[in-house]
């Protein structure tokens, strides 16, 4: 049974999902007009193009100039916007939260936070966490590993029109135990013999995995050769049942033993060698996908060594609980033993970023297909926005924005199935894609720059997709202000907002319409206008920031405290404090 405190939480999470406005294309031809796309099948993009959709798939796509569009259809200008595929998480963990108290087999925290209410948590907020995936503009996840209950994580997005599509394997086949992780429908499963091993596959078979999941882990006690008859077993009875093989192996050996004993994806990169010529001639001969995962590493490192770092997009999206429970190490002091293998864990990640990195490079030189994923669920590595830090990985390895795009769409959508409908636009495939405010091949970092979110030929606001916190709102209007929007900077505040002096309350402003007059003269007058938040306080629905406002047409920079109220996402009252 859930905790209290997780059932009232469902409740409060039910309350604030309300209804996100969408465009939905159901039976009828929706017809996206005047955009560049890139169609994900490596081809060159296609300025002033016309995308067809009909129902959830691509109907056609071609100049806007040849295609006609049919009668009755409704048109979408999108004129200077680009399209692309929707982006593809080739490797993510939904029974794991992101948070420092995901994996008590790392770092045992339960005295603090107990793991069975962590798991509580996380089945609590799936909902949520779909929409993070979607405002992030992934359309698509791979779940490769995790308990029975990801059968059910499946089941959940495919009747849920606001998540991603969802592959998953079931529970890791594994040569080590994972003990602290067992609540009695355990996400690793040791398999001590071959038997075993064909068990535990035969025992997910009946649930239809997309994958079947193994954790090659290599120990002083048993290496490569002692847990290689488990790899084959598992691999041998999983292609007999017309299944995939995904292979934890992250070692140079592991990886080659693994490739030869026949499995199809290597879930991350190889940390510990270079990749020689042996094990690309051996990849590109086997056909074997190659996903990457550079960021989880870095992810752990940033949390366990007590600076974690975060990318505006991840901020914005990321779950705010997991985000702060990061700073929790610092509150509870490790004992001498957690502490040194923290510190040895800390070290080892980031020596082996480098090594990640080399061996990205090499890989796809050796035209291996690479896939974008993120091991996402992991201490530091946040469910939804992580993928962007991701390509922003792949491409400071040296990959061009194109091949990074290529990776987190048609190549990783080979890791989602073995005979994908989604990954790239062409006629028949589902229609899931990008509408984006600027050039991804110029800078993978404009994939960020989300005007719409399409899945299954749906259009999706993505600044609608999850509701806004008293935080966001006032720093949205904080960037509006900034970009001196008068338009977007007003949409923050409620029809009937009151600005005042704090304590004469003085009124200072009433009404969108004196806003309008006093902020619009203020932003005409002061091009270089800027604020910056030093800092910010929120209790509830109160917003406390001191800001430091500069740009001011003939005046100093100034220092002001300003307290707003936020409620239903909309600033209703600002008090002014007298400026120190």
């Amino acid at each position: 049974m859930p905790s209290p405190a997780a059932v009232i939480r469902s409740l409060i999470l039910s309350l604030a999902l309300t209804a996100v406005p969408r465009v939905s294309a159901g039976g009828e031809i929706l017809a996206l007009s005047g955009a560049t796309v890139f169609d994900g099948t490596g081809s060159p993009a296609l300025p002033d193009a016309l995308l067809l959709m009909e129902g959830d798939r691509v109907l056609a796509l071609g100049p806007r100039t040849e295609l006609a569009v049919p009668a009755g259809a409704r048109v979408v200008d999108l004129a200077g916007r680009w399209i692309v595929p929707g982006l593809i998480d080739a490797h993510v963990h939904f029974f794991q939260s992101g948070g420092l108290y995901t994996r008590p087999d790392i770092i045992d925290l339960s005295a603090v936070r107990s793991y069975e209410e962590e798991r509580a948590a996380i089945e609590v907020d799936l909902e949520l966490t779909f929409r993070r995936y979607l405002a992030s503009g992934v359309t698509a996840v791979v779940d490769v590993g995790g308990p029975f209950w990801n059968f059910e994580v499946r089941r959940l997005a495919s009747e849920n029109d606001l998540a991603p599509r969802v592959a998953v394997a079931g529970p890791l086949i594994s040569t080590v135990s994972r003990p602290q992780l067992d609540l009695g429908d355990p996400p690793i499963i040791e398999a001590r013999n071959e038997e075993e091993a064909r068990e535990l596959v035969r025992r997910q078979v009946e649930y239809e995995p997309d994958l079947v999941k193994i954790w090659f882990i290599v120990t002083p006690e048993r290496g490569v050769q002692e847990n290689l008859p488990i790899v084959r077993a598992v691999t041998d009875e999983a292609h007999a049942a017309g299944l995939r093989v995904a292979v934890h192996a992250t070692q140079l050996e592991a990886a080659r033993a693994a490739v030869k004993a026949g499995v199809d994806v290597l879930v991350h990169s190889v940390d510990d060698a270079p990749a020689d010529r042996r094990l690309t001639r051996l990849l590109r001969r086997s056909g074997t996908l190659y996903c990457t995962t550079l960021i989880v590493y870095e992810g752990y490192a940033e949390v366990l060594g007590g600076e974690p770092r975060l990318m505006e997009v991840e901020r914005r999206l990321g779950d705010p609980t997991v985000i702060a429970s990061w700073d929790d190490l610092a509150s509870w002091p490790l004992d001498e033993a957690q502490r040194q293998r923290s510190a040895q864990r800390v070290l080892r990640m980031r020596s082996r970023a480098p090594q990640m990195a080399a061996n990205l490079r090499a890989v796809h030189a050796a035209g291996i297909p690479v896939a974008a994923g993120t091991d996402a669920g992991n201490i530091g590595t946040l469910h939804g926005p992580s993928l962007h830090r991701e390509l922003a990985l792949m491409a400071e390895a040296g990959l061009s924005p194109e091949a990074v795009l290529l990776a987190a769409t048609r190549d990783a959508a080979r890791v989602f199935a073995a005979q994908p409908e989604l990954g790239t636009l062409e006629p028949g495939k589902l229609a899931d894609l990008l509408v984006l405010d600027a050039d991804p091949l110029l800078d993978v970092a404009n994939l960020q720059r989300i005007h719409r979110v399409v899945r299954g030929g749906e259009l999706l606001n993505p600044r609608q997709l999850l509701p806004l916190r008293p935080r966001e709102v006032v720093q949205r209007q904080v960037e509006a202000y900034n970009a001196r929007d008068l338009d977007a900077f007003l949409s923050f505040y409620g029809e009937d907002i009151t600005i005042y002096r704090h304590p004469s309350g003085e009124v200072v402003a009433s009404g969108h319409e004196e806003m309008a007059a006093i902020y619009g003269s203020l932003f005409e007058q002061s091009p270089q206008l800027d604020c910056t938040v030093l800092q910010r306080i929120v209790s509830g629905t109160m917003v406390v920031d001191h800001e430091l406002v500069r740009g001011l047409r003939q005046r100093p920079p100034l220092r002001a405290v300003a307290i707003y109220r936020v409620e239903d996402e909309l600033i209703r009252e600002v008090w002014f404090l007298p400026k120190p």
